[in-house]
């Protein structure tokens, strides 16, 4: 996937479409998240990431950014359809990993606690090699 078809995927887009992103993600998030478990290796990140995007304290960019990624990584046909088990999420590893890369920064300790927390209270089993987090605090 290359980084201007990424670059166009991030974009943060207008207050409504962010509300419509919020929307999806929040309504499609678990389901996913629960398909994508094992054959994404940073899971208990993209999770955090999930709790950033609705932090309201979270800048409104980032947030756009991040509802961006979450909303490409919760549609079931994307530009490699999910269901495509060995490749079907490549391209949403490749646009959470250019969204986490733009916003490092502002994924708190708090957020990446509180998906620790959501992913055992969902009961989600993430690979047992992911012990050191993929975004940097």
């Amino acid at each position: 996937m290359d980084e201007l078809r990424i670059g166009e995927i991030l974009e943060p887009g207008s207050e409504e479409e962010q509300e419509r992103r919020e929307t999806r993600v929040r309504e499609k998030f678990w389901a996913t998240a629960r398909k994508a478990a094992r054959r994404i290796p940073f899971m208990e990140d993209v999770v955090a990431a999930y709790f950033c995007a609705l932090d309201p304290k979270t800048p409104a960019k980032v947030r756009g950014i991040l509802l961006a990624a979450l909303a490409y990584f919760v549609l079931p046909l994307d530009f490699i359809p999910d269901f495509l088990l060995s490749i079907g999420f490549g391209d949403d590893i490749a646009v959470l990993m250019a969204a986490f890369g733009a916003v490092r920064g502002n994924i708190t300790e708090a957020h990446r606690t509180a998906a620790r927390r959501a992913l055992a209270d969902h009961e989600i089993e993430t690979p047992e090699d992911d012990e050191t987090p993929v975004i940097d605090a």
